[in-house]
């Protein structure tokens, strides 16, 4: 399993990367380059206006396929898909299904923004009833295939059964979740970065729990991420734009709640809650001061949201915020790892 897996994560890698040298320049020519929103720091509009955007269909094609050969190999190879391993097909090959679905909800939202040339593609409404769709079609799947489970377990071994709440609580958790991984996707590396931690921590806890499924999703994202990376890097090349971003977002539930490790998800994806929560705390802190100051302006907690951005209003490079934000996905997907052995 692990050197079939790691054998994906380097194919990965390598269609991702080669990828780059045809993809590019092809966005170039189709003038799909970012717009930038005027909401964002005035100097990303001068330096990345016009970079070429929808740069994940890369890696959503290399982890595709790289899992789906994979999983064929495990087949000819001896695994065995009745009991637990007809579970790991089960709900692996759905949670792929859930990430490339949000991934052409990105695309459509790309695709809009990138031939009206406008900030904004797919209004917000438009958005969310997509992504609740999707979900409700995972759980659906899942649970007409035999395979629900509404428990969550936590480490000591203390467990709880939400009943039938799991799936509208769940439901809100990975909206949530997909919709602040993409808004980690506001610098240069940042969310490939990020995402290229989390996909390693679970593919340690993933083969520590024994699924196989769920292992080479990692394996294949880790791998693919790290070859978008060469492209993506400061300052980058290519951005990865809404639809490599959602598709990322419906990854990392894929392996959080796949592995039903739901707890250790929130751990490992500490990062993305950060942003998102930011966002909420800004917000609704603005609103709040205005309405009570009667103002037309509210208080702002920080200098911009998502937080990524209140440091570089700070002055710091694009760099330095990728080495801390991914410092601290590293540790704490560290201690995902360590709560793992203790489940």
């Amino acid at each position: 399993m692990m050197i079939t897996s790691s054998i994906a994560a380097a194919a990965a890698f390598l269609i991702t990367w080669l990828a780059g040298i045809f993809l590019i320049p092809l966005l170039h020519k189709l003038k799909y380059g970012q717009t930038i929103l005027d909401i964002g720091p005035k100097w990303h509009k001068a330096k990345k206006e016009g970079t070429p955007t929808m740069g994940g269909i890369s890696f959503i094609f290399a982890v595709s396929v790289c899992f789906a050969v994979g999983m064929i190999v495990f087949a000819f190879t001896g695994a065995d898909f009745s009991g637990a391993g007809k579970r790991e097909l089960v709900v692996s090959v759905s949670g792929m299904v859930m990430a490339v679905l949000f991934g052409f909800v990105g695309f459509l939202d790309d695709f809009i923004k990138v031939r009206k040339k406008r900030n904004e593609g797919l209004t917000p409404i438009q958005k969310i009833i997509l992504q609740v769709l999707i979900i409700a079609a995972y759980f659906a799947t899942i649970y007409i295939s035999g395979f629900a489970s509404t428990v969550i377990s936590f480490p000591g071994g203390a467990q709880w059964d939400m009943g039938l709440f799991y799936y509208p609580v769940m439901g809100l958790g990975i909206l949530y979740i997909v919709n602040a991984v993409n808004l980690t996707d506001g610098i240069d590396g940042l969310c490939s970065s990020v995402t290229v931690i989390y996909a390693a921590a679970f593919a340690v806890i993933s083969g520590i729990l024994g699924m196989f499924g769920e292992t080479l999703i990692a394996f294949c994202t880790a791998g693919a991420l790290l070859g978008f990376l060469m492209w993506n890097f400061p300052p980058a090349k290519v951005f990865m734009g809404d639809t490599g971003s959602m598709f990322l977002g419906g990854i990392v539930c894929a392996l959080g709640v796949g592995c039903k490790t739901e707890f250790l998800m929130v751990i490992a994806g500490i990062v993305y809650i950060l942003e998102a929560l930011s966002v909420l705390i800004q917000t609704t802190v603005f609103k709040i001061t205005k309405k009570i100051h009667h103002t037309k302006e509210g208080k702002r907690l920080f200098k911009m949201t998502p937080i990524h951005h209140h440091f570089e209003m700070s002055g710091w490079s694009e760099i330095k915020i990728d080495a801390v934000f991914t410092t601290t996905a590293l540790l704490f997907g560290a201690l995902a790892v360590v709560f793992s052995m203790m489940m």
